[in-house]
């Protein structure tokens, strides 16, 4: 009977598969990620400091990737699989599931994080009164908004240099005609490196970093309280978190392939020139 059931219920098709495991991974990153900033925020520094938001998304990567990483390469961020797309390492066919399933798993996470606290912290923290901005200001729980220090050029600059950052090291820790990571290690990695960015880029902008992570929990706040304030505030940021990530992908893996990538051979070839022997197995 149970065989029945899984076979019924197994999807072949593998670009709804790869749209699943996106959902998932991306479900996983954020409600770890969201669930430690509203802890921060609501309990007012007495459940956990700016330390526990970097370490949240950080272990929220780590097992979102190794959620998705076997299916459909565990993007999890729209900037990452664009990328991908221009650089012919993914079909554009599957862009728009890639995105879906992102998008689906950020909007039900921030659903989650809002089920979790708002009949008890959230309402006690706002009185009911949920805003973007102000002393009880709790939107920031869900998406990101720049320092009230910092211009929309600077934020945008911050942004894109925290995403080139993020890349690069992606790049580095799967390159396999370099130093690459040892197999088994690259989710780990990639969650310390997000953790990395955070500790050191995150104060302007809160390090979106990636549009999957900001712009579906921005929805979901236009739709559960927040109104479209959540769309106006920062000089109009919400587009930032989408543009400035995208470009810093790309800019990022430009500059490995100038720097590293096109100069590089594989491993193999180069043991082989510096006379080291190079065994075969068949």
């Amino acid at each position: 009977m149970l065989e029945k059931i899984q076979k019924a219920l197994t999807i072949r098709s593998s670009t709804v598969r790869e749209l699943l495991a996106e959902a998932l991974g991306m479900f996983i990153l954020m409600v770890f990620g969201l669930s430690s900033v509203a802890q921060v925020v609501l309990g007012r520094g007495d459940f956990g400091q700016y330390m526990s938001i970097n370490l949240g998304f950080g272990i929220g990567v780590t097992l979102g990737i190794h959620a998705a990483g076997g299916i459909s390469g565990a993007h999890l961020n729209a900037a990452i699989t664009l990328t991908h797309c221009i650089l012919g390492n993914l079909p554009w066919r599957k862009l728009p599931a890639y995105l879906i399933g992102q998008f689906l798993g950020s909007f039900t996470a921030a659903g989650t994080v809002f089920g979790i606290w708002r009949p008890y912290a959230l309402y006690d923290y706002t009185k009911g009164n949920f805003t973007v901005t102000g002393p009880t200001a709790t939107a920031s729980i869900f998406s990101t908004y720049p320092a009230p220090y910092i211009s929309l050029v600077g934020a945008f600059f911050s942004e894109f240099t925290a995403t080139v950052m993020l890349i690069l090291g992606i790049l580095i820790i799967h390159d396999e005609k370099n130093n690459e990571a040892l197999k088994g290690t690259q989710a780990l990695l990639t969650g310390i490196l997000v953790l990395g960015i955070g500790l050191g880029m995150g104060m302007n902008t809160g390090y979106a970093i990636n549009p999957s992570r900001d712009l579906p929990p921005r929805v979901f706040t236009a739709i559960a309280g927040w109104g479209m304030d959540v769309f106006t505030a920062g000089h109009h940021w919400w587009w930032v978190p989408i543009t400035a990530p995208t470009l810093g992908s790309l800019v990022g893996t430009l500059i490995h392939k100038l720097l590293i990538d096109f100069h590089n051979q594989p491993v193999l070839e180069r043991g082989n020139e510096k006379g080291h022997p190079v065994l075969e197995s068949s």
